[in-house]
């Protein structure tokens, strides 16, 4: 049974009151003292959640409390019993209130779970607070004693009656579990778009992150998604910008928790992250947050809920994240089109379309599949993930970028979208939810055509996925591999033909993936369809030498240089500490061909359609997102504007 949605009490019911106090942060506790309204009942359920909205795993939040304790009137004890892994009854004895204290141990960096130190604290309420099973409508509020090194706290909840400090108040209890609190002495930026207060709060800037130049880039998003949505739906909205070394993001109602690096502003891929992190999670304000599969509300907050439709979710906002930087003119067209950007230094940007390509687990799990699995498979990843599934956030995203295409060229431009989210948004915020079939029929409704085929090779089968269309429509190609357009421009500097100097020689591949650890050479990924996995090589396996010459752990890929595709060889491995020989032939690697670019041939159609795409706007028609600026072009400074 989760938590009850509907009050069996009257509006103006009793609150449940939470306490939390820091005495020694150091130590990663939060001390929570909970008064809980029984009405008079001889006894009160309570649980916690096991989960938290926005991250589908169940992680057991429970398991972090400690000394649990309940009293009466008078500070009487009572007998509190747990009776599952979540929940407890509290013998009341008829007291109109009950107080349960507990500590709660808070030391994992992640953006769906607690951390308290020293230095701050950022509190997930899903892994705080507990509350009655049969009544979670009541109001709930919160008042911190902060520790004596910590300036402020900041929520999206609102203040709580009174006006003290640190103490907030939350309708019920989804807005409480809904709405993270920092605690601690952060640099805070404030902002107003049409009137509505936005606060950056960024957590250890360390003077490496540029604090102001971050909140004129976030309120650029800010005002790029609401020209696109037409309004804001919340009174104010908070950006938690957690600069711990850490990576993620997690959506709220009112506010999101991010985290990374601080170095990540002096860098030009390192701050493009960034800025499409921020621009996911904000927009989960709407598509998520209010506009949500049917299955994701009323919230049960001790069971899985499994839905089909987190490609909308989730892929939709991974096509739209980086799409409103480029519409904010916070990026080139140039980086838009490369994608991600790289995750270590010599990698190359890489866009959605070919990590799906390069991912052999999407000719083995369907989209909605994913979507359902999430609970077992998305954040469970192993050595074999790439190899047995496929990721909702990526493919979805592609078949947002397709079906973009396909209702803009079914409408001759007139419609996108962009067009159907907000119908999507009219006709299902709030209460509603949509089911998987209503997506689709409204798809089918903005277009104007039967696109069932479509939904149901993109969704339900492992079928290739056709790109014709779509990069016929924007006058987009796949660019030839680069290393081979920088041997072909070298030889054209140096006035020679193709074929009177040869390209340089292909070197050996194995398709391995593999890390330097403390000195040893060890595997970590083995793709399916590479020389490494036809030769039996496992991850985990320490590679030492091939044949008889060693393989230091830095020297791995330059030794490739020394080998040619089609080469046998017999690699000496360590696996679980036994020493054996894999015979291996090495393979060539295969060309980069997903890489998007603007067709030099485009037409001017083509061109008219690709420039209504990035600015939002149908084509032909007025421009929909205002505010678009061209290419920026800014003064260059050292570290933070460096194109890679």
């Amino acid at each position: 049974m989760a938590v009850s949605s509907m009050s069996t009490f009257a509006a103006g019911a009793e609150p449940v009151r939470h306490v939390l106090r820091f005495p020694a942060p150091q130590t990663h506790y939060v001390e929570v003292e909970a008064t809980i309204p029984t009405g008079g009942a001889s006894e009160v359920e309570l649980m916690m959640p096991v989960w938290t909205p926005g991250s589908y795993l169940v992680r057991e939040f429970a398991r972090g409390i400690e000394e649990m304790r309940a009293t009466g009137t008078g500070g009487k004890p009572l007998e509190i019993v747990k009776t599952r892994k979540n929940r407890w009854k509290v013998a009341s004895g008829g007291a109109a209130e009950v107080k349960v204290a507990y500590r709660v141990y808070c030391r994992t960096m992640s953006v769906q779970s607690n951390w308290v130190d020293a230095s701050f604290a950022m509190l997930n309420g899903a892994g705080i607070f507990l509350t009655r099973v049969d009544d979670g409508s009541r109001p709930h509020e919160v008042a911190l004693e902060l520790a004596s090194a910590w300036k402020t706290s900041v929520s999206g909840l609102p203040a709580a009656p009174g006006g003290r400090p640190n103490h907030y108040r939350a309708a019920d209890y989804d807005t409480l579990v809904d709405s993270p609190i920092y605690a601690g002495s952060p640099a805070l930026y404030e902002f107003q778009v049409d009137g509505v207060p936005h606060v950056l709060v960024n957590e250890g800037e360390g003077g490496l992150w540029d604090g102001p130049r971050s909140a004129k880039d976030v309120e650029a998003i800010v005002r790029a998604q609401k020209a696109f949505w037409g309004f804001l739906p919340y009174e104010r909205y908070v950006f938690f910008n957690l600069l711990v070394e850490s990576g993620g993001g997690l959506e709220h109602k009112n506010s999101t928790v991010l985290m990374a690096s601080r170095w990540a502003c002096r860098t030009r891929p390192g701050y493009l992250g960034w800025l499409y992190l921020v621009s996911h999670e904000y927009f989960h304000t709407w598509n998520v947050k209010r506009l949500r599969p049917v299955e994701l509300g009323p919230f049960d907050y001790e069971s899985e809920v499994y839905t089909p439709s987190l490609w909308v979710a989730e892929g939709i906002t991974s096509y739209y994240d980086r799409l409103f930087v480029r519409r904010a003119g916070l990026c080139t067209t140039d980086e838009f089109l490369a994608g991600d950007p790289p995750a270590a230094d010599g990698d190359k940007p890489m866009n959605d379309i070919e990590r799906l390509q390069t991912t052999p687990g999407r000719l083995v799990q369907a989209l909605e599949a994913s979507s359902l699995d999430t609970w077992i498979k998305f954040y469970r990843r192993d050595e074999n993930t790439v190899n047995s599934g496929v990721s909702y956030y990526l493919k979805g995203s592609v078949v947002a970028f397709l079906l973009d295409a396909k209702i803009r060229r079914a409408t001759g431009g007139k419609k996108s979208l962009d067009d159907l989210m907000r119908l999507a948004y009219s006709r299902y915020s709030g209460e509603k939810g949509f089911t998987a079939a209503q997506f689709r029929e409204l798809a089918r409704e903005v277009a104007g055509a039967d696109l069932s085929d479509f939904f149901h090779k993109a969704l339900e089968t492992t079928e290739e996925l056709d790109y014709a269309e779509t990069l016929d429509w924007f006058g987009l190609h796949f660019a030839p591999d680069e290393k081979e357009k920088k041997a072909k421009k070298a030889r054209e500097n140096k006035g020679e033909s193709a074929s009177s100097s040869p390209a340089k020689p292909p070197r050996a591949w194995l398709g391995l993936a593999t890390k330097n650890e403390d000195g040893r050479l060890m595997v970590t990924v083995v793709k399916r369809g590479t020389p490494g996995y036809d030769a039996g090589f496992n991850a985990g396996d320490e590679i030492i030498a091939v044949g008889d010459d060693r393989i230091p752990a830095d020297q791995w890929s330059k030794r490739m240089d020394a080998f040619r595709p089609g080469e046998s060889v017999s690699i000496l491995i360590a696996r679980r500490d036994r020493l054996q020989r894999i015979a291996a032939t090495f393979g060539q690697e295969p060309p980069r061909q997903w890489t998007l670019e603007v067709a030099p041939g485009a037409s001017p159609a083509q061109k008219e359609h690709f420039k209504a795409w990035v600015a939002g706007k149908n084509s032909g028609e007025g421009e929909v997102t205002r505010g678009v600026r061209a290419d920026p072009v800014r003064p260059a400074q050292p570290g933070l504007n460096r194109r890679v």
